[in-house]
């Protein structure tokens, strides 16, 4: 099978119909074998009836229903999970993404030999809203990513070889960053195409302001994941052992001071009276902590069951 197509989708029974024709027109006009999988995220219209109509009508449907709403990347994780296709997109319900795109983000993964493309809605039809803190969230993706030639990490519309889904794992609400987390499976010939943004046809939009915090949060966690999580006690016992030798040290120096000044004769308050001996005492116990923190950590990590876990491409085994 060429394409497989997941729409994951939340209360869109109005486009439904029309989008799936929308992706059929395209696949017959360039001879593409397709499926097309809607995941529905607990959506209390009727867009479960209208896949199931679909479904009875069209043999290369697939419908998940989901007993609630859990969120995108959820949906999105099920639907690479049953994908088929050489190369899977992804995209929107809202008619927002245009399926004429799908020609030419096939030709990047299987012509051009990109693992992963995504959409640049370069043209949007959001407000300011919107569209501003999204440019400061890709700007704060594209620095801490690593990913430079990318401007639209949250572009629904995205391409993938097959084993890029098979080997990543979408939780949470990390579908924000499934180029992130592409490449540090390993999979690093990521590129963008130019996109056409349509403005929304039916309904509203089921995103709020909150999901940007949400977004910055969840870039922190994976940044810190990939870098320190298999290794804890790198960050952790790093910076504890500082704070622990910087307070020690501290410590010395009041001591020293104090005995100093009772060996000349010179009145000098208590040690316990100095502001210094109790920043000193702070900085070795914070410091103790944050060791503590990442020697625990890394015997959590060392404990889990995927602690050996690691993306091997291809095996040359010797011949008997």
């Amino acid at each position: 099978m060429d394409i497989s197509v997941i729409i994951p989708l939340y209360n869109e029974e109005e486009s439904l119909a029309e989008l799936y024709a929308w992706i059929k027109r395209v696949m017959i006009a360039n001879n593409f074998t397709y499926e097309v999988i809607f995941v529905n995220d607990g959506s209390t219209d009727r867009s479960w009836d209208v896949i199931q109509q679909l479904g009875a009508k069209e043999g290369n449907i697939k419908g998940i229903k989901f007993r609630r709403n859990y969120g995108k990347s959820p949906a999105l994780y099920c639907g690479f999970r049953e994908a088929q296709g050489d190369v899977v997109i992804t995209m929107d319900a809202d008619l927002q993404d245009s399926p004429d795109e799908i020609p030419a983000l096939y030709s990047m993964i299987k012509d051009e030999g990109y693992d992963l493309v995504s959409g640049y809605k370069q043209k949007r039809y959001d407000p300011l809203s919107k569209t501003i803190p999204t440019k400061l969230f890709n700007a704060t993706a594209r620095k801490i990513s690593g990913i430079k030639n990318l401007h639209d990490f949250n572009c629904g519309l995205k391409a993938y070889r097959k084993d890029v889904v098979k080997n990543i794992e979408v939780y949470g609400e990390m579908h924000r960053y499934i180029p992130y987390l592409a490449k540090n499976a390993g999979f690093t010939k990521i590129g963008e195409k130019v996109v056409h943004h349509q403005a929304r046809k039916y309904g509203k939009s089921k995103f709020g302001l909150n999901r940007f915090i949400n977004g910055y949060l969840d870039l922190i966690t994976l940044w810190f994941l990939s870098t320190f999580g298999l290794k804890p006690m790198h960050v952790f016992g790093f910076l504890g052992t500082i704070m622990f030798i910087i307070g020690f040290i501290a410590a010395i120096i009041i001591g020293v001071d104090k005995m100093w000044a009772l060996c000349h004769g010179i009145h000098q308050r208590l040690v316990t009276e100095s502001p210094y001996f109790y920043i000193a005492l702070t900085m070795m116990i914070i410091g103790t902590q944050f060791f503590l923190t990442g020697f625990i950590g890394d015997l959590i990590s060392r404990s889990s069951a995927n602690r050996n876990d690691y993306q091997i491409e291809e095996m040359l085994r010797c011949a008997k």
